[in-house]
């Protein structure tokens, strides 16, 4: 590629690289063969003068993220086979052309060898949300990708950016919005049960489909118990526990859009009748004026930290949230509890919630450490792709 920018690393940087690790840091840079801005293709180089990747310069701490090892042209070609590569990965565990289900994450940015990119799949329509500058100025080369590999199946493609990159001055001028086709069906199957999503209004990408796998685990655990779903956002868990067999499920969310999705979804599965209540209050408060109600609750937080110097407060938020939960559940009941800060690494979450056990007095056992689900892959070479964490506990 002609005329591209050349970084050259110190002395010994180019390690980590070379394992594959698709973050260049400032600090391992030496030099900047030419003028680069945000958002631009840049090949990478040893202080030897061996290549060792292209990617996307972003700046700040992580100031490129690499996209290819191999000296390739990142031209409309090489943007379809990554995405097809995404694709076939999905259909061989089973989730693209299932009849079942028809949500799931198509790209998970580096554990699919696609930094700062997330396109997640809703019956037909593609969201992309980038999370770097270079990757949403791709979406031209990736919306023809995504047509070139679902052909007529995709009817609608839309873009969830501007949250996803920051607060700078180029996130100023991006602007949410369909790039192909228009306002299409907003509800998906997932293990058979029907939900609403909102990827226009919603959080992330519309759906935490990242909890799919937990989803169906919590209804194998629901049949003839009383649950509680904090945090519950779209209802998910709701849906599934009361599909199972819930005597009764408690909802619990602090935001009214997320009470909304999660009622029209309760309607969708069961109509008037089912066994449930959504309360639109705190999750702190509502732990601790409903002590020793249920049998089986899940307690799936948004991240409390997004950033290393807010990671203490966000473990103190861990403890004191499970020890509610630990000490206000039923006798013989099963507790969920899940992390998705990528700050707060697993040693880190599973400390909070063994001092919150400790301070709720009561015998716990691990059931099940929880994770997520195959189409968030993580790559071999990059383990912070793993960000969720979950723990399945037995109360006594």
């Amino acid at each position: 590629m002609s005329g591209i920018t050349k970084i050259i690393l110190g002395t010994g940087k180019e390690q980590s690289p070379k394992r594959f690790h698709p973050w260049i840091f400032s600090g391992a840079i030496k030099r900047i063969d030419g003028v680069v801005n945000p958002g631009d293709i840049v090949e990478v180089y040893s202080s030897k003068d061996e290549f060792l990747g292209i990617g996307h310069y972003q700046g700040g701490s992580i100031a490129v993220r690499i996209f290819s090892f191999e000296k390739i042209t990142p031209d409309a070609e090489f943007w379809r086979s990554k995405i097809e590569k995404a694709y076939l990965y999905r259909k061989a565990i089973g989730l693209a052309e299932n009849n079942n289900t028809n949500v799931y994450r198509l790209v998970f940015a580096e554990g699919d060898g696609l930094p700062g990119l997330v396109v997640d799949y809703y019956n037909g329509t593609a969201v992309l949300q980038a999370h770097s500058i270079g990757m949403y100025k791709e979406r031209d080369y990736i919306v023809e990708a995504l047509k070139a590999v679902y052909g007529s199946s995709l009817k609608a493609i839309y873009n969830k950016s501007s949250e996803s990159l920051g607060n700078g001055e180029f996130a100023k001028g991006v602007k949410n919005g369909y790039l192909y086709g228009a306002d299409a069906e907003k509800q998906v199957l997932e293990n058979g049960n029907k939900i609403k999503v909102d990827w226009e209004e919603g959080q992330k990408t519309g759906f935490f489909i990242d909890q799919r796998e937990n989803r169906k685990l919590v209804a194998q655990y629901a049949p003839g118990k009383k649950m509680l779903d904090c945090f519950c956002y779209a209802g998910g868990f709701s849906v599934y526990a009361l599909r199972a067999g819930a005597t009764e499920v408690h909802s619990v969310d602090s935001s009214k859009t997320a009470m909304k999705l999660t009622d029209q979804n309760i309607e969708l599965n069961f109509g008037q009748g089912a066994k449930q209540s959504s309360h639109c209050v705190d999750a702190f408060d509502f732990l601790k004026d409903n002590q020793n109600q249920y049998d089986l609750m899940v307690v799936d937080p948004p991240a409390f930290a997004k950033h290393r110097d807010a990671r203490h407060q966000a473990v103190m938020g861990y403890k004191r949230l499970n020890a509610l939960a630990i000490s206000g559940i039923r006798l013989g009941g099963f507790l969920f509890t899940f992390s998705c800060s990528q700050v707060v690494d697993k040693p880190l979450f599973y400390g909070a919630i063994m001092a919150a056990a400790i301070e709720a007095g009561r015998n716990v056992r691990i059931v099940q450490y929880l994770s997520q689900p195959a189409d968030h892959p993580i790559s071999i070479y990059h383990s912070e792709g793993e960000y969720l964490k979950g723990m399945l506990l037995f109360v006594e």
